[in-house]
């Protein structure tokens, strides 16, 4: 792969800078406005969706943060409208609602695209995708863990105008609330995410006002050509080579058979190759991913390794060839199932991760508890005669790295910005209560001369005479976080059900998994990986972590090798012993 020849400048850096900027700052405002006038929960508190600016071949240009499982899928929502409408196929006050594979994730994460106009010329369009609560289907929520056909997991928009020239199209207004358990919340989310297109828009047009078109547009392609430079430069200082990785995912929520996953990375001076050949085919459960969902978690961890700090624009992808083979579990096509496609994007960073973790130590850490661990609790509340459900992520912990432990309870890599929604929100809105919300600790895996994060123990518990329902994917559970160098390897993702009567269920997938009242589903998430052998861990790290309850006295001894009196005094001469034979 070669850059492209250098175009002659016709703006100046400072110019440059200020458009760029201003599309990112229209991004933005985007973000914040949708967040601000969305119905569920799952987008105004957990900030399940994202947002960005294309030019007219779909090119990013801008992007708010937000889910980078979302991000590098609008490019696709854009293309897939372009194709169906072609270049001559809009008009001001267009808006294009899609949620299929061909710019999807799963169905839930809506996604909408709008012209821009100037002067008469379309100059780019805003893109939007955002997690709908309910969209039909055969499960409460939509998404489930038996599903086998995407027809049993909702309605499909395969890329219809909700608005033809300004004007809303009642038809299809009218098919989106007939289709959704939650009309109500659903028309809100539809109209709140319309709302920021329409603010996106109006920023946009006001920076081509200003500069011009011709300068506006040459300046956005500086701008894709300054991103490839920079990210070609960084590529210069990776290890030159081929790394392979391979993993499993636990099952596809049908059958107990693990699924198996491959990668090989080709670095050379100024780009890179990802191979995904010898995966195994898309599975009858619905943990598949659209090439789409892959490719958008593939650019996230490849920015992670080049310029995780940079305004992201479409020339930072340039230097970047990825091969996913069609009908794979991680190019899935129809009819396969697809509402957990997490899993499968998941995998399509985490092997590359894995691949180079080893070779890239500044850069990527051990694996991380992976899963995004989604979980939707539901029901009838009997206090305000209305159905409910609780959509969110549950964070976890990640791996350590050369000179750094694992963070505690974050969420996956796949999920980015989302939040852990308030349990005073839940507990307000919601008949739940939670009898504990707290680190996993003291921990009992990946330990490491850098350990790994701490997960996650959260109870939600059920008080609703009619009961309700969880329907969770918790994947790592049986192949849990990888360690790097001698670190361990983490605990992994389950859920404990505990019924009224003292019964306990473990369990790492649940759908339409009946509660009765007073029941408490228990969510565990895994801890990180550990770096390094844990005999080489500093004494004294060990003794504030037994002091802060990460660890035990045993496990300070029998796996760090350091004796610890109970107030957490190090007896150096019996560490020394210990740690000599234990080397």
């Amino acid at each position: 792969m070669t850059m492209k020849p250098q175009q002659e400048s016709s703006t100046d850096p400072f110019t440059r800078e200020v458009i760029t900027n201003a599309l990112q700052s229209a991004a933005e405002e985007m973000f914040l406005n949708l967040g601000r006038t969305a119905k569920s929960s799952v987008i105004y508190e957990t900030l399940d969706y994202a947002c960005g600016i294309t030019d007219p071949d779909a090119n990013v240009v801008a992007q708010a943060n937000g889910v980078p499982g979302f991000l590098g899928t609008l490019k696709f929502c854009v293309e897939a409208a372009t194709e169906k409408f072609g270049a001559d196929g809009f008009e001001p006050g267009d808006v294009v609602v899609t949620n299929d594979y061909r710019g999807g994730t799963h169905l839930n994460d809506v996604a909408m695209v709008a012209p821009v106009f100037t002067d008469g010329d379309l100059v780019g369009f805003t893109a939007s995708k955002a997690h709908w609560t309910d969209i039909g289907g055969k499960s409460p929520g939509s998404w489930s863990t038996d599903a086998t056909s995407i027809f049993q997991e909702g309605i499909q928009y395969p890329v219809v105008k909700l608005y033809d020239g300004g004007e809303l199209n009642e038809d299809v207004r009218d098919i989106v609330v007939a289709n959704t358990r939650m009309p109500e919340i659903t028309s809100g989310d539809m109209q709140a995410q319309k709302s920021s297109m329409d603010v996106g828009a109006d920023r946009v047009v006001d920076v081509y006002d200003r500069y011009g078109v011709d300068t506006v547009k040459q300046a956005v392609e500086e701008y894709f050509d300054a991103g490839e430079r920079l990210v070609r430069e960084e590529i210069r200082d990776l290890p030159n080579g081929t790394y392979e990785a391979s993993d499993t995912l636990d099952n596809d929520g049908i059958t107990d058979d693990p699924v198996h996953v491959e990668v090989t990375v080709t670095i050379t001076d100024d780009a890179i190759a990802l191979d995904y050949t010898g995966s195994d085919p898309e599975t009858q459960g619905p943990i598949n991913a659209p090439y789409a969902a892959s490719v958008s978690d593939i650019r996230s961890f490849f920015q992670a390794i080049t310029l995780p700090d940079a305004e992201t624009n479409e020339g930072f992808f340039r230097p970047l060839d990825i091969t996913i083979p069609e009908g794979t579990v991680l190019n899935a096509t129809k009819p396969a199932a697809i509402g957990t496609d997490w899993e499968g994007s998941a995998m399509a960073s985490d092997l590359p991760w894995k691949a180079l973790a080893p070779h890239l130590p500044d850069r990527l850490s051990a694996g991380h508890f992976f899963s995004v661990c989604a979980t939707i609790v539901g029901g009838h509340d009997e206090r305000r005669d209305e159905d409910f459900l609780v959509v969110e992520p549950q964070p976890g912990g990640w791996g350590g790295s050369p000179g750094r432990d694992g963070a505690d309870v974050l969420v996956c890599a796949g999920d980015g910005d989302t939040l852990e929604m308030p349990v005073e929100v839940m507990e307000t809105r919601f008949p739940l209560l939670f009898d504990e919300f707290a680190l996993d600790t003291p921990q009992e895996s990946g330990h490491g001369e850098f350990r790994g994060g701490t997960g996650l123990v959260q109870g939600y518990q059920l008080y609703n005479e009619s009961g309700g329902f969880i329907t969770a994917e918790f994947g790592r559970s049986e192949f849990p976080p990888w360690g790097v160098e001698g670190g361990h390897e983490g605990d992994g993702n389950y859920i404990v059900v505990e019924r009224t009567d003292g019964s306990t269920e473990r369990r790492s997938n649940l759908s339409n998994y009946d509660l009765d009242n007073g029941d408490i589903a228990r969510l565990v998430t895994s801890s990180g990986g550990g770096w390094g052998d844990p005999t080489e861990r500093d004494p004294e790290s060990v003794r504030v972590d037994y002091l802060d309850d990460y660890i035990t006295r045993e496990t300070a001894q029998n796996v760090y090798g350091v004796i610890l009196d109970e107030n957490g005094t190090i007896d150096h001469d019996a560490t020394a012993a210990e740690r000599g034979e234990a080397q």
